[in-house]
């Protein structure tokens, strides 16, 4: 028992550094001088804080965060308001339909979104939703609705009938039940929603550079890969706004965290 207890520490600490290494590479890189020619492992002589700022300016990444805010927030307001909606009713009502339906949903998890892109570029083009905020807003509430619906449906199929029984005998319509007793309780899967959608949305690439073209509307990890290209030899500039474009992603799991878990486990158990 205590060798097996041994290598899991071993084994933990050797993934801990996989995944460490990588952000102590970007950090240090981000911070050192294009004169600095020491090794990528030691440490930055000197913080060189121009690396930033070449980094914002070159990239312009003050347009891209604030494209990128836009689309995230209201992309994840769309996701939780119409995946809670729709995953109380399949939840509460086991009917054939809603059954089917439920079904339905999870089945277009096994879809990848690039073997439809050439149809769906196409219809986005025939509805002008090429280069506009609800264009793209649109298309991640579509493709994150069925992990979030699968994640809800689980999680209020823990939370007990009575709830719902005892709202309703105190005069409670079914709509006001939900917002005022069910949507409270759901903040630990709202949690893992937020994180799980909002990091992916936050770090797309896929949707953002084939439906925002246009200069303006740019994402950062669009913006962000045209900068590497004439930059490639500037490897602080590139650190730089690389770290700069995870800072967001790492400050909501950092916040979200202890709900995160919980709120994946509990939406597991019955979906």
């Amino acid at each position: 028992m205590k060798t097996n207890h041994k290598l899991s520490i071993v084994l933990s600490v050797l993934i801990g550094l996989i995944h460490i290494l990588p952000f102590y590479l970007l950090i240090t890189t981000s911070f050192k001088s294009m004169s600095d020619l020491s090794s990528k492992w030691s440490l930055p002589k000197s913080m060189d804080w121009s690396n930033f700022t070449s980094a914002w300016e070159g990239a312009n990444l003050g347009q891209a965060f604030s494209n990128n805010t836009i689309i995230t927030v209201l992309s994840l307001l769309g996701i939780i308001l119409i995946g809670a909606c729709s995953a109380y009713p399949l939840s509460r009502y086991q009917t054939k339909l809603n059954k089917f339906v439920y079904l339905l949903f999870i089945s277009t998890l096994i879809v990848p979104p690039l073997t439809i892109l050439v149809p769906l570029y196409q219809f986005f083009i025939d509805i002008h939703g090429m280069n506009t905020y609800w264009g793209i807003v649109l298309l991640h509430v579509t493709f994150n609705l069925p992990m979030t619906i699968f994640l809800y449906t689980g999680f209020i199929s823990t939370i007990p009938r009575e709830l719902d029984e005892a709202a309703m005998m105190d005069g409670m319509s079914r709509l006001m039940l939900f917002f005022k007793m069910i949507l409270p309780l759901l903040k630990p899967v709202t949690a893992t929603v937020l994180i799980m959608t909002g990091v992916g949305i936050w770090n797309d690439y896929q949707f953002s550079v084939f439906f925002l073209q246009k200069v303006e509307m740019r994402t950062v990890t669009v913006a962000l890969a045209s900068f590497f290209g004439p930059n490639a030899n500037r490897i602080g500039w590139v650190a730089a706004g690389s770290l700069l474009a995870a800072l967001p992603a790492t400050m909501m799991y950092l916040f979200m965290q202890r709900w995160f878990i919980s709120g994946l486990a509990s939406g597991a158990v019955k979906g």
